[in-house]
């Protein structure tokens, strides 16, 4: 982690260089400070480009010292006194950065030990005797079969997937298949892992391939290491390279065998996605999680072997097997745990709710097994990961708030001319590419919207290295707060709240005096507890699951915040500028309820926060500007009412990407024209994203006409949101016309009346359309329209009987939820006309029959 320390680091020097709100003690010292902790941050990159062998030394051996010199050092920048105490400071920390640097480039050139563990010695015996069980991935089993049963040329298979997730069951039972032992007259496997050494690698398959055994040596056994090579020219040979981390691994073999290779067919399993396709596999096959049926058939076999499993425990033990998410290696490990216990409802209901330790036991077997994946990943992933621990297990994280807080933390490198949240979309990318973390939607934006939680096996590994690393300490019990440690640590992350309120608990949260971050991730708290204020260097303190019953004037303490969100029923403090360095404010209420036509401003202060980028506070506004107020750098702005969005405060906000506006109508303000903020909004010609929902749109639907015109939106919108308008359908033309518009998305009856028409060549750029409570009935779509339509989502729209035919031309994911089961048969249509690849179905049990009867299985039901 003294990546991650460094680029802290570097940016508290920044702002003691730039902030315009800071006194720059010593200004040239502090520019030659941030020089040598920049050469520091580009020498640690150079660790990226060298071997596992010595990625490892280097972290064992260095790691962690140049970390806590930074973490050291930073708490001394952030607490400075006097000028001439921070130059000794510096000075000395000079001198320590030149040490740390000598010893980090003496490490990264040290030769590399030829006396390390190559691999697994072991044997894979061909009669069939040793075979295990392999449960599922029987397409996939079948797929890679064919495959290389049926390809004349050199052709490589790659199988890409988490740790565990059954890559090397599934190539050793290849091998062991009767055609394939048929079909080659060599098969060769040899384990790679993160450490190998090509020349035994070489040594290893040559070996094989000059045995006559029926067994295949794996790399690792020696019994044969100076066997001489025969030539392969009229030999069928089948080499599986199992647990493959580096894509040089394929050229080395070329030069090895430069005529001999293409001879060979290729079996490829790796945890890296990229590794995989950089062989130019002819099929390349993402390994998937088991479903809920195989996993509880693994678990059954590991327990009970063919023995039935007694009636009692078939339906606790299937929730056993579904809380293993559907990896393997959890659920044999789990299996074999059971088989030594006792076999009760009692004890295996205690196994599902967690309240036995048999998934932290089986977690810690997997550490060893799991741990390399973080290991060995770039420098900069280390803490996008461990970071993924911070949340609750199984919790789904939206990719903006991850983004907001990762940039609050300072995980980012500024000097890269990109904003930070599309470095940190990149880092989620990489991550994904990995097989560390599972996308759970995906937007209709940007690419990702948000995560399905990482594995349970990898949320444990992060919360058991994090601690380690002094990056962050979860707590969910008094226990927790009391582990050793827990002084030095980075991070809190309290997940239990209710710790807040005992005073052993607090006493020790509030002694982490060094802690940039106190992250309430637990459920939400009702009733207010006392947080730890005390910690003055915090950056961020994310706090929105626990309840103020006023704003905490204690906050405005903390003056190092930079992201700061809270739940409270009392107005924001006149002197929130105070918070001079604060970037994101987010602030929700309690209670919901409030008096009508009672309008609740932001204090005037808030004008005065120049580094604001992020502000959302339900159900308060913007006040109005005095003369020469600026929030230059507040890009969006959201669940504000038509209150906030005058003239005069739009102008004032000229950077402003992404715009929410919650519209409460009443009887008593229809006639104030409260939709007049749409007048003003055309000339936020960097808008990107707008959301105008009215919350209670009954009222809006007595109007007469369309309530407002559609033609004064920004051109440059990207996406739009609409939610209880009541336009007539007629109204959308203007919006079809949008140059730039990909994402549209229409709820709650933005626009009413059983006939939408589009014209020709309307919406020419729109990738992403959603339809949610409509009561459309005929949709007719003209000549080049939606050309480039990719995803379109239809939910409780009942009178809707056809879909346009022409999307059959782009589409590639429809999803139908709560629809009328007519509608299925134009999906069928656009499914077999176009080259549709994703199809989904989701309804109620109201007319289950009717929905059955459309048609085969060509949808799923889910």
């Amino acid at each position: 982690m003294a990546y991650a320390a460094v680029i802290s680091l570097k940016q508290t020097i920044e702002h003691l260089l730039y902030s315009p709100h800071v006194v720059n003690p010593v200004p040239q010292i502090l520019q030659s400070l941030y020089e040598d902790v920049s050469s520091l941050q580009e020498l640690l990159k150079e660790l990226d480009s060298s071997s596992n062998t010595i990625r490892e030394k280097v972290n064992a051996n260095l790691d962690g010292q140049i970390r806590d010199s930074v973490y050291e050092f930073e708490d001394i920048l952030d607490t400075h006194a006097s000028n001439e105490k921070l130059e000794q400071e510096i000075d000395s920390f000079t001198e320590t950065v030149k040490k740390m640097k000598k010893a980090y480039i003496e490490e990264l050139h040290t030769e590399e030990d030829d006396d390390e563990d190559d691999g697994v010695s072991q044997r894979i015996d061909f009669s069939g005797g040793s075979e295990s069980k392999m449960v599922g991935f029987s397409a996939q089993f079948d797929r890679v079969k064919a495959v290389l049963l049926k390809q004349d040329l050199s052709v490589t298979v790659s199988l890409n997937g988490m740790a565990g997730i059954g890559k090397t069951t599934l190539a050793k039972k290849i091998l062991q298949d009767p055609l394939i032992l048929s079909h080659f007259d060599r098969c060769v496997f040899v384990t790679l892992g993160p450490k190998y050494r090509f020349k035994r690698i070489a040594e290893n398959i040559l070996s094989q391939i000059n045995s006559e055994s029926d067994e295949v040596l794996v790399e690792g056994d020696d019994s044969d290491d100076e066997a001489e090579y025969d030539s392969a020219d009229d030999m069928k040979i089948l080499v599986v390279l199992d647990d493959v981390w580096e894509s040089k691994i394929w050229g080395e073999l070329v030069a090895e065998f430069p005529d001999d290779i293409h001879q060979c067919r290729f079996l490829v399993t790796t945890r890296l996605r990229q590794v995989g396709e950089s062989y130019s596999p002819f099929l390349a096959l993402e390994m998937p999680f088991l479903n809920k049926e195989e996993s509880w058939e693994l678990l059954r076999h590991k327990v009970f072997d063919e023995m039935p499993c007694p009636p009692l425990l078939e339906k606790v033990g299937k929730k056993i097997a579904e809380n293993c998410e559907g990896l393997p290696l959890a659920i044999v490990i789990v299996g074999d745990i059971l088989s030594e216990s006792e076999k009760t409802v009692e004890y295996w209901n205690k196994v599902a709710n967690r309240e036995v330790s048999v998934f932290v036991d089986a977690y810690d077997q997997m550490f060893d097994t799991l741990y390399p994946s973080y290991e060995y990943l770039p420098q900069h992933l280390k803490s996008c990961f461990l970071y993924m621990g911070v949340f609750p297990e199984k919790y789904e994280i939206p990719l903006s708030r991850f983004t907001k807080l990762w940039d609050a933390e300072g995980f980012s490198d500024q000097d890269q001319n990109r904003r930070s949240e599309y470095i940190a979309h990149e880092c989620l990318h990489d991550l994904l590419s990995r097989n560390l973390i599972r996308v759970q939607k995906e937007s209709s934006y940007k690419g990702i919207k948000s995560y399905g939680q990482i594995h349970s096996s990898y949320w444990y590994l992060c919360n058991k290295v994090a601690p380690m690393k002094r990056f962050f300490h979860g707590l969910n019990s008094i226990a927790d707060s009391l582990a050793e440690g827990i002084e030095s640590q980075r991070r809190l992350c309290i997940r239990n709240n209710v710790l807040f309120g005992i005073k052993d608990a607090y006493d020790s949260m509030g002694s982490v005096s060094s802690a940039r971050s106190l992250l309430c991730t637990g459920p939400y708290h009702q009733y207010p507890v006392p947080i730890c204020f005390g910690l003055m260097l915090l950056r961020v303190l994310d706090a929105l699951s626990i309840r103020f019953y006023e704003f905490p004037l204690e906050v405005l303490k903390l003056i190092q915040l930079r992201y700061l969100s809270l739940t409270c029923d009392g107005d924001i403090s006149n002197s929130m500028s105070e918070l001079r360095n604060l970037r994101w404010l987010i602030v929700d209420i309690h209670q919901r309820i409030k008096s009508p036509g009672a309008p609740s401003y932001l204090p005037m202060d808030i004008w005065h926060m120049q580094e604001l980028e992020h502000l959302q506070i339900t159900g308060t506004d913007l006040p109005n500007p005095c003369e020469g107020s600026l929030l230059p750098k507040l890009s969006t702005l959201l669940d504000v009412s038509a209150r906030s969005c005058t003239k005069r405060v739009l102008e004032r906000i000229p950077n402003l990407k992404k715009l929410g506006i919650r519209i409460e109508l009443t009887s008593d303000n229809v006639d104030d024209q409260p939709l007049s903020c749409f007048d003003h909004i055309s000339h936020l010609d960097k808008l990107r994203s707008l959301k105008c929902v009215v919350v209670n749109p009954g009222i809006m639907f007595d109007i007469v006409g369309p309530p407002f015109p559609l033609s004064i939106f920004p051109s440059n919108l990207a996406k739009l949101t609409l939610s209880g308008l009541g336009n007539p359908w007629e109204e959308i033309t203007s919006i079809s016309s949008l140059p730039y518009l990909k994402v549209l998305k229409l709820r709650c009856y933005a626009f009413r009346g059983t006939k939408w028409e589009v014209y020709d060549n309307g919406f020419p750029w729109l990738e992403n359309l959603l339809i949610e409570d409509a009561d459309l009935a005929q949709w007719s779509v003209g000549s080049g329209s939606f050309p480039k339509l990719k995803s379109l989502t239809m939910k409780h729209c009942y009178k809707l009987r056809e879909l346009p035919v022409e999307f059959a031309k782009s589409l590639r994911k429809i999803d139908l939820i709560e629809c009328n089961p007519l509608v299925l048969t134009c999906a069928k249509k656009i499914k077999e006309d176009g080259n549709l690849f994703d199809f989904s179905v989701r309804y109620s049990s109201w007319d289950e029959g009717n929905i059955k009867s459309c048609g085969p299985t060509w949808f799923s039901k889910r």
